[in-house]
């Protein structure tokens, strides 16, 4: 039978069924999706491939999810570092964005974020930024998958008025670009402390006509939730489960500073938790309780937040990070093994999209989103458990092919669709007028 693509890999992990690793086989590829996954031989006998790899020192993983980012905020990294949240939110970064966010930013800053992504194994991404057309474009221009947030906000920007006006232009952004495979869409209020409850109750009423995911900020600060507290009477997850957030389509981006109670409460509702184990630690946050999470039945994805505050978009790290997190905070090094960490970056970040059904893991039926990882450098060696090494010992700079509905987009390490060269030239171009004065 003829088919599009045969990879022959050392080791395929499918994530699901879970502990699963299949050693010497293949996967197949034909018209987007995966096709089959067998054992190599009788792989060669069934299928005649259009384009046969051959990539016997690695190991086949699904495509990493990146559950939270700002994708354009790539054009920021390191403009403001070592500082409080509130302190680089008030001081640096908003005042950079209303001067300098517009159309063009938001395309080039996506541009520039998807190579890196892509570099390092991440197929998708959640975005909560600003012009999510121009978002939208740019990860179309990388043939990479996105779910693009419908930003909602009480305070003007360059791109909108008030928290109706970002509604309606999101809205219409994304009935534009419905029908694109690669996008889907959420609904992305900012955070409790920027959005009203009038606007709450609006965007909620699309959420349930649309059947759109709520993703924001929650929880991120112990400030955050004593400002809550001093305005509302409450604490802002109690604040919004009053107002009918909490659901199973509801994603709690950080949730940092929880207490059992509002544990139980995500656990009640279906809701999910996306982790962000660097920018939390970066901007001294804190540690997210994930091992009590997880004991207690949420769903937890891993994102890297913004370039600005991370500085990477690199799941990878923030895989081994949340490990050793949990393992540190929880007093157990049971909690959270490599297992998990690599379940939380891929089905369990496509479970709070709604996306599982597709991404995910390697499954039959699946879209072939799918991530080769080279083993076979001294500093990895020995492999005595693949799984284990991906989270502990691999990096970004262990990806060697990506592929996104099957389509392959890194080659051996070499992008296949993106210039490297002009998005760093686009992204210098950014600093000088971002920062005349930097180096």
């Amino acid at each position: 039978m003829e088919v599009d693509t045969l990879i022959d890999a050392r080791w395929i992990i499918p994530v699901e069924p879970a502990g699963t690793v299949l050693t010497e086989s293949s996967l197949v590829i034909d018209r987007g999706s995966i096709r089959d996954l067998l054992p190599t031989a009788a792989a060669h006998q069934r299928y005649a491939a259009r384009e046969h790899l051959k990539l016997t020192r690695h190991a086949l993983i699904p495509g990493l999810i990146n559950l939270h980012t700002h994708a354009a905020m790539s054009l920021m990294r390191g403009l403001a570092d070592d500082v409080s949240l509130m302190e680089w939110l008030n001081h640096h970064i908003w005042p950079a964005e209303r001067q300098h966010v517009s159309d063009e930013f938001v395309f080039d800053g996506t541009l520039l974020a998807c190579a890196e992504m892509l570099r390092g194994g991440v197929t998708c991404f959640n975005d909560m930024y600003y012009f999510p057309e121009a978002a939208a474009r740019a990860a179309l221009a990388a043939h990479m998958r996105a779910t693009l947030g419908i930003v909602v906000i009480d305070f003007p920007s360059a791109y909108a008025s008030d928290a109706q006006d970002y509604l309606s232009k999101g809205l219409a952004t994304r009935d534009e670009l419905r029908h694109e495979p690669l996008l889907d869409f959420c609904l992305a209020p900012h955070a409790p402390y920027t959005v009203s409850d009038a606007s709450f109750s609006h965007l909620l009423t699309y959420a349930e006509q649309l059947d759109l995911t709520i993703h924001m900020h929650v929880h991120e600060t112990a400030h955050e939730v004593a400002e809550s507290v001093s305005r509302f009477g409450m604490r802002p997850l109690a604040r919004l489960h009053r107002l009918g957030l909490l659901g199973p389509r509801f994603i709690a981006v950080h949730a940092v500073h929880l207490d059992d109670a509002e544990i139980a409460r995500l656990v009640e509702h279906g809701s999910h938790v996306a982790h962000c184990p660097s920018s939390n630690l970066k901007l001294a946050s804190g540690i997210a309780p994930i091992h009590a999470l997880t004991q207690a039945g949420v769903n937890v994805g891993l994102g890297t937040d913004g370039a600005a505050s991370n500085n990477r978009l690199d799941v990878w790290s923030e895989m081994r990070l949340a490990a050793l997190l949990a393992k540190a905070a929880s007093g157990s090094a049971e909690s959270m093994p490599a297992e998990q960490a690599l379940a939380m970056a891929t089905i369990n970040a496509a479970r709070a999209l709604g996306l599982d059904e597709k991404i995910g893991s390697l499954t039959v039926g699946k879209c072939a989103d799918i991530v080769a990882v080279d083993l076979s450098a001294a500093e990895l060696a020995p492999c005595y458990d693949p799984v284990s090494h991906l989270v502990y010992a691999a990096g970004r700079e262990h990806v060697s092919h990506v592929w996104v509905n099957g389509k392959l987009l890194l080659d051996d390490g070499a992008s296949t669709v993106l210039d490297s060269e002009e998005l760093k030239a686009k992204a210098n171009l950014w600093r000088k007028r971002i920062s005349p004065l930097a180096a």
